[in-house]
């Protein structure tokens, strides 16, 4: 951003600062002269212009900002290069920004004037000086009444002016002037009004008439736009709609810039297209309104506001007193005022009131903070899985920041990233708020992390979280640079004083509403002081009880009530134990207890077999749960535990009185009770679809809905099995999952599609897979789970998008011997003569992960076998769940085809090479590029990491490889020696030989310390074009387009053996883990399993419809995934030869694939330039990793999995931070690549002095 200077000797001068290092400014808002009469840029640069008319406007500018202490301003016509095209599309989109943040506006009216009338008759200088005494005094006052008085007032300073004028008249005219402004009709000066927090309008004499706010009232007359708005109301709480109409009455020279100008307005940016016409505008700019609409919506599932509301009616309402304490508090003051305090930890025991004194705090910041300030919050539940993640947490942060200010979606829907929202330029002041981060149940200590590295990042955002004394948490929290304590336990006397006010507000609330006399008044007030030990929870309960309890009995009463939580927990579940409805508050509390969210009363009542004679009769079901008031509340008809608290005393403390014949008996039955429902209730067509074609995206909710019973027995009931542990063989069980499975299998599927929950049920069925493989004598039972679970994975795309899809492509493309295609074949469309010639049997394809928009060209699994990566000429990577075949993230960095991903060995690093010629090192938990690797002069083609994970090698067709340190990016050592270009690169596990391959038809092995070439092995009679070492270091494999695959010696050099049988290139070779398998890729679209002593070929698999590109284990060895230019990923059984799981999502040629050494991820390179994170598990793209310019050819992890490389033919090499996915490095090699390896230090043989983190590239 440029700005200029203005010095007191009348130098004007300008400035250019990046983002983060801009100054406070002032900023000109006003309407353009004729062509000519502005001054440039160029004049600027040139020194002239000043005999220009706008010149006047510039030094009006400038002194007006030194009066006001601003030493730099911006003005539109000077400060912006206008005949630089892609500057001039960047400062329009960023137009909005620059006025929002800047310190002061100022409105120069250049058509309203403040000369002074001519002297009215009858005024005389005494008159005039006692009127200017008036308004002076007046104006005083008015400073105090308000801004009624205030805009009326100081409207009017125009009669200050001049001495003789008359005040009515000149008020009158100015008011008059203002309002017919030309400046009010333009388009572009409607954001320069919104934007800014101070918008002051100046006449052409300089002189001040007021500002937006003192002036609000005439400003909407003018222009019709509502008064919260001008006062500063986030937008966003305006509709589109509403936002549209206010640039109705107004022009611009250019029509288009109507719709241009709206942008900032709407929170979108686009660039501007040159000669595009105003209704084409108008369309792009709500096209994309929708597209962040829905990127916003998708974002959580639930308004952390709506969280907020309920927590706070639920404990009886925020009281003032109970809270106020903290503001006063000089932690909290200096937390509050110090840039250097960002974090502050809330920490406190149980029912301390941590939750209660967030809600006031974050009123209190939403009322004393400006406008313009960010404030997002959320509340973590254990008992709740909708609100008890950490990416529940981030996505609940996200969405409210993104609600507030809408620009920043566009991180959002392009990289996922949520510590790129908090490093935007155009993010003010803002605060994150958690609650209770000992609720968040999964994935706690990378929150934690999250927490204490983001706090350190930006000073522009303050965090305050909350928590129980837990030393995990202390000790994570530690770690944050600026992070200050605010201990309850250390301010007990205030906390003391503030429960006291409590106290006193519920016993005169109990008073009132029980009538009590004074004397049984003063005994609860004395007895709960005495008792409470400073802690609201047992003071809410302790009053709910006597809520409920006859005044005449308060007295007795208030000696069963016990000091301290658990002992008040144990009395309350005596008293419910000697009640007359224990038997059914016992089966409520142990239901309630065992629920992985919280339930409608109407869900309870069936899932509770105590409670089923009550199904018509709602009302008594509630007077049960009153009776476990202790425990449970009701809210919105929904059951929740009153606290964290009183759920962790009924699992642990009281285990035996709840869960009288063991939890995992409580679990069995909602399982069966599940079934029950799902028999009564599901059915084909729930929601009256009635075409296959009807896409999820527009099913809308029904009223009522036929699946509001049946939506948690849906997504829970494996769950319940497999938490109640079944040891042996039940038959009741067997039966009921049996039946099931064969009569209501397709009806699940569709309602799962429905609840839009198909991930969590192909988790579902994995997991039910996994466990009854365990149980004995369950041969029928394994036989219809295994086709259930292939059946869902091979068909999950098509019924989540499509939920009548499961009656008509899913059954026509299943086997012809599938059980459930045989026991659901009445369902099958009845109009169809024609059908698809199946197989008899599944395929070796397991699952098919679609997603990329051009072919697939790598792909690789994470070493735990749970993640999966993908690259493709789309330019993405994507990361997928390797057990639901989700895409959990798009990567996207390289500008040109990925051609190879690899995980590190740690899986938490994903690397990716590109035909942009950079190698990009992924965070493989949030995708972020760690690290882009520049060098190569052409494209980068394969990469692999060392198995510690600090060295890393690219292959280029600059014919070298290089051998980089991942940590700095520092290109270490070049390996030259290749004719040709390298295509792939790979380290022995031991890390002490490296292996390329070219299309010299060669293989070279190195010494990896010294870079010697070792070995030249000869025989291929085509380009070779894979290579790979066994994971015992003592063999080599190669692949060729001569058609055959040759196992080398690697100390001697020697072919042991020549695989053939592929009737076409072969294009990728990989050992398996345990060295015992060879699996092999070709243009043939085949992929062979071969034993690698014998030689023999185990398996042929077919399935791609094009070439297949690349090839990969998984690290147990028990699953190997493939990629192809189909554009898919296909995951295998290893040792059926079925195909696991097809993978799609990258929009070209797959060139490379690799699993992370912990087997749960898989990277994937593609020709569409990006390098893909694959859940090996679930199938799911993780991650998409971008920023190659042309092809990734190869990608490799670090063996510690902390690290990912990829190379590329935009002659890079990237290193990627596999947790945090950022880009760490980007080393330009100056040729493209091929392929890329990590090296190691092991044992006595150190590879590279110091243990740097090199890595080896093969050309």
């Amino acid at each position: 951003m440029r700005l200029l200077q203005y010095s007191e000797s009348g130098e004007l001068s300008i400035h250019s600062f990046d983002d983060g290092d801009i100054p406070p400014y002032a900023i000109l808002s006003h309407t353009w002269g004729a062509d000519g009469d502005e001054v440039t840029f160029a004049d600027l640069q040139t020194g002239g212009g000043k005999t220009k008319p706008g010149y006047k406007k510039i030094i009006f500018c400038g002194e007006q900002a030194r009066r006001d202490s601003l030493q730099y301003f911006w003005i539109d016509t000077c400060c912006i290069d206008k005949t630089n095209k892609a500057e001039l599309a960047f400062s329009i989109r960023s137009m909005f920004r620059w006025y929002r943040n800047a310190a002061r506006c100022y409105v120069y009216l250049s058509d309203v004037s403040d000369q002074p009338l001519p002297l009215t008759p009858g005024y005389h200088d005494s008159r005039w000086l006692l009127w200017i005494w008036i308004l002076s005094v007046l104006y005083t006052m008015s400073r105090w009444y308000g801004s009624t008085m205030r805009r009326y007032f100081y409207s009017r300073d125009v009669l200050c002016t001049s001495v003789g004028s008359d005040p009515v008249r000149t008020e009158q005219k100015a008011e008059l002037a203002l309002k017919n402004s030309r400046w009010f009709t333009r388009g572009w000066t409607l954001q320069e009004l919104l934007a800014p927090s101070t918008v002051e309008f100046f006449s052409r004499e300089g002189t001040k008439l007021g500002d937006k706010l003192l002036l609000a009232e005439e400003v909407r007359e003018v222009t019709g736009i509502p008064s919260l708005a001008l006062q500063g109301e986030p937008l966003s709480y305006f509709s589109i709609h509403e936002r549209v109409t206010w640039i109705e009455h107004r022009t611009t020279t250019i029509p288009a810039d109507r719709a241009y100008s709206l942008m900032g307005i709407l929170g979108v940016s686009l660039s501007p297209i040159d000669g595009e016409n105003l209704a084409k505008a108008i369309k792009r700019v709500l096209d994309e309104v929708d597209k962040q609409n829905k990127c916003i919506q998708d974002l959580c599932p639930s308004n952390p506001r709506d969280d907020k509301k309920r927590i706070e009616e639920t404990k009886g309402g925020l009281l003032a007193g109970a809270y106020r304490w903290v503001l006063d508090n000089s932690t909290f003051q200096q937390w509050q005022e110090d840039p250097g305090s960002r974090l502050l930890w809330v920490k406190g025991d149980p029912g301390k009131g941590k939750t209660m004194l967030l809600c006031g705090i974050i009123d209190e910041l939403q009322n004393l903070t400006p406008k313009p300030t960010l404030i997002s919050y959320f509340f973590c539940q254990a008992t709740n899985t909708r609100i008890n993640s950490a990416t529940a947490v981030l996505r609940g942060l996200l969405y409210m920041l993104v609600h507030q200010q809408p620009s920043l979606a566009s991180h959002v829907a392009l990289t996922e990233i949520f510590a790129d929202v908090l490093q935007d330029a155009s993010l003010g002041i803002t605060y994150l708020i958690i609650d209770a981060l000992d609720e968040c149940a999964i994935d706690l200590p990378k929150l934690l992390s999250f927490i204490a590295k983001q706090s350190s990042a930006s000073s522009r955002v303050k965090w305050i979280v909350s928590s129980r004394n837990w030393p995990d948490i202390e000790e994570e929290l530690e770690r944050a640079e600026h992070e200050m304590r605010l201990s309850l336990e250390l301010n007990a006397e205030l906390v003391a004083a503030a429960v006291e006010v409590f106290i006193q507000q519920k016993v005169c609330r109990l008073a009132q509403e029980k009538r009590y006399t004074l004397e049984v008044q003063n005994a609860v007030l004395q007895h709960l002081t005495s008792n409470a030990n400073d802690t609201f929870l047992w003071v809410a309960l302790v009053c709910q009880d006597l809520k409920a309890t006859p005044k005449w009995d308060v007295q007795e009463k208030l000696a069963q009530f016990p000091p301290g939580l658990d002992l008040l927990y144990r009395q309350m579940l005596d008293q419910i134990r000697k009640s007359s409805s224990a038997r059914r508050c016992l089966r409520v509390l142990a239901v309630a207890a065992v629920l992985y969210r919280p339930v409608t009363v109407s869900e309870l009542v069936i899932l509770t077999e105590q409670l089923t004679d009550l199904v018509n009769d709602l009302e008594s079901v509630r007077e049960i749960i009153g009776l476990c008031r202790s425990f449970l509340t009701l809210r919105d008809d929904t059951v929740y535990f009153v606290h964290q608290s009183a759920k962790d005393f009924l699992i642990t403390k009281a285990l035996n009185d709840v869960f009288l014949d063991g939890i995992e008996c409580v679990h069995q039955d909602v399982f069966l009770k599940s079934l029950v429902i799902l028999h009564e209730t599901l059915r084909r067509d729930t929601y009256n679809l009635q075409a296959p074609g009807y896409a999820i995206e527009d099913v809308k909710p029904l009223f009522p809905d036929p699946l509001a019973v049946s939506r948690y027995p849906c997504v829970y009931w494996v769950d319940h099995f497999c938490d109640s542990k079944p040891r042996a063989t039940n038959q009741e069980t067997t039966r009921a999952i049996d039946a099931f499975l064969e009569q209501k299998y397709l009806y699940w599927l569709e309602a799962l599609s429905l609840c839009r929950s198909m991930a969590k049920g192909v988790v579902s069925m994995t997991r039910l897979w996994d466990l009854v493989q365990g149980l004995r004598d369950t041969d029928v039972l394994n036989k219809i789970v295994y086709d259930t679970q292939r059946f869902i994975m091979y068909h999950r795309e098509a019924i989540e998008n499509y939920p009548l899809q499961v009656y008509a492509s899913a059954l026509l493309f299943s086997p012809v011997n599938s059980m459930i295609r045989r026991l659901f074949q009445h369902e099958e469309p009845r109009g169809v003569t024609i059908k698809p010639a199946m197989s008899n049997g599944w395929s070796a394809c397991l699952q098919t992960l679609e997603g990329h928009s051009d072919y697939v060209t790598s792909v690789a699994f994470s070493h735990d076998s749970t993640w999966l990566a993908s690259a493709s000429g789309d330019s993405n990577i994507k990361i997928w769940d390797a057990s639901s075949g989700t895409c959990v993230r798009t990567l996207e960095g390289h500008s040109s085809y990925v051609t190879s991903v690899v995980f590190s060995h740690g899986s938490t690093r994903l690397v990716s090479a590109s035909e942009d010629r950079t190698v990009k090192i992924w965070d493989a938990s949030s995708g972020t590029c760690v690290r882009t690797l520049k060098g190569h002069s052409d494209y980068v083609t394969s990469v692999a990491f060392s198995h510690d994970s600090t060295r890393l090698a690219s292959a280029s067709r600059d014919n070298t490889v290089k051998i980089w340190d991942a940590s700095s990016g520092t290109c270490m050592h070049t390996l030259k020696g290749h004719s040709d270009y390298v295509t792939s690169v790979a380290l022995s596990h031991d890390s002490t030989r490296l292996a390329s391959a070219s299309r010299d038809n060669t293989v070279k092995i190195w010494d990896a310390s010294s870079g010697t070439c070792v070995h030249t092995l000869k025989g291929h009679s085509d380009y070779v074009t894979s290579v790979a070492f066994s994971h015992d270091s003592t063999r080599l494999v190669s692949a060729s387009e001569d058609r055959t695959v040759k196992i080398w010696d690697a100390s001697s050099g020697t072919c042991v053996r020549t695989l053939e049988g592929h009737s076409s290139y072969v294009t990728s070779v990989v050992f398996s883990h345990d060295s015992t398998r060879l699996a092999s890729a070709s243009w043939d679209r085949t992929v062979k399993i071969w034993d690698a002593s014998s030689g023999t070929c185990v398996h042929t698999l077919e399935g791609h419809s094009s070439y297949v590109t690349s090839v990969a284990f998984s690290h147990d060895s028990t699953r190997f995934v493939s990629t192809s230019e189909d554009s898919t990923i296909k995951i295998w059984d290893t040792s059926s030869g079925t195909c696991v799981r097809t993978l799609e999502g990258h929009s070209d040629y797959v060139t490379s694939v690799t699993f992370s050494h912990d087997s749960t991820r898989l990277a994937s390179a593609s020709w569409d330039s990006t390098v893909k994170i694959w859940d090996t598990s679930s199938g799911t793209c993780m991650y998409t990793l971008e920023g190659h310019s042309d092809y990734v050819t190869s990608v490799a992890f670090s063996h510690d999995s902390t690290r990912l490389v990829s190379v590329s033919l935009d002659r890079t090499v990237k290193i990627w931070d596999s947790s945090s996915r950022t880009c760490v490095h980007t080393l330009d090699v100056g040729r493209a690549l091929f392929s890329l390896s990590f090296g190691s230090t092991t044992g006595d043989h150190k590879w590279w002095p110091d243990e740097a983190f090199e890595l080896c590239a093969t050309a």
